[in-house]
């Protein structure tokens, strides 16, 4: 029976791989062109005025950030995209209806987007060698970060794909919500130079843990407690992911 899980979400998963990298223009791609532009914009041209941050360069500063966005945003647009489409297309009722529990297909796509986010990252990362000299303070904490942050959003994603109408609602989430909280997670500033009120109202969004948790790995510097950013990481993976099992194993959002 084990052998038969691990097939179905072998298939899943395979399938999910190959759908991002056989249009990897589209995907992986644009994710590299777009980063590059925030390096020379902001990290050569801002950045030289702007001077030190965190006791680094602000190039290096912004950087880690930078990395953690590119991998938010394609772990979740991956598997907000494929579920939904499988969705319309009718395929997801095949699944349903397969002799396998809902953590086999939750695992399927959300291995997809873990691995488009991992190899946006790395692209990424790469990228950004040609402008700053990345240093690694803790390799552990920088593998733990990216994984924890591609699978909350992949969960992320799958909810708002069990909820869409239309593929018009796939981009309202990233749109109006992830991209303001991304900004405003701390990717380009330290919240030490926010006023009081303001730090402890950064510190109500969660991507400032993900983002601080990750300069912390190449770093060693960080706005919030590696601890406390762990901690939400992982409260927020079993949040979502008990959310997902409860859509799908009641069909909500599935069935016409």
């Amino acid at each position: 029976m084990k052998s038969m899980y691990w097939i179905a979400f072998k298939s899943i998963a395979i399938k999910e791989i190959t759908r991002f990298s056989r249009i990897w223009v589209q995907t992986l791609v644009p994710p590299a062109i777009t980063m590059t532009l925030y390096f020379i914009i902001f990290g050569n041209l801002i950045g030289s005025r702007i001077g030190d941050m965190g006791g680094v360069s602000y190039m290096a500063y912004i950087v880690p950030g930078l990395i953690m966005m590119s991998v938010i945003t394609n772990s979740y647009s991956n598997v907000a995209s494929s579920f939904f489409s499988s969705k319309m297309q009718r395929n997801i009722e095949e699944l349903m209806v397969a002799p396998v529990p809902h953590y086999v297909l939750i695992g399927g796509y959300v291995s997809g987007g873990v691995s488009r986010g991992l190899a946006v990252g790395c692209i990424v990362s790469f990228v950004s060698l040609f402008f700053v000299d990345l240093k690694l303070a803790n390799f552990g904490v920088i593998i733990a970060t990216v994984l924890f942050t591609s699978i909350l959003f992949s969960l992320g994603g799958l909810i708002n794909a069990v909820f869409a109408k239309t593929f018009d609602d796939i981009s309202i989430i990233p749109t109006f919500i992830l991209t303001p909280l991304t900004y405003l997670g701390g990717v380009f500033y330290s919240l030490s130079l926010l006023p009081e009120f303001w730090q402890d109202v950064s510190k109500l969004n969660p991507i400032v843990y993900m983002v601080n948790a990750f300069r912390y790995g190449f770093l060693g510097v960080s706005d919030v407690s590696i601890f406390t950013s762990f901690s939400v990481m992982i409260g927020l993976i079993v949040l979502l992911y008990a959310i997902v099992w409860h859509l799908i194993s009641k069909g909500i959002g599935l069935r016409s």
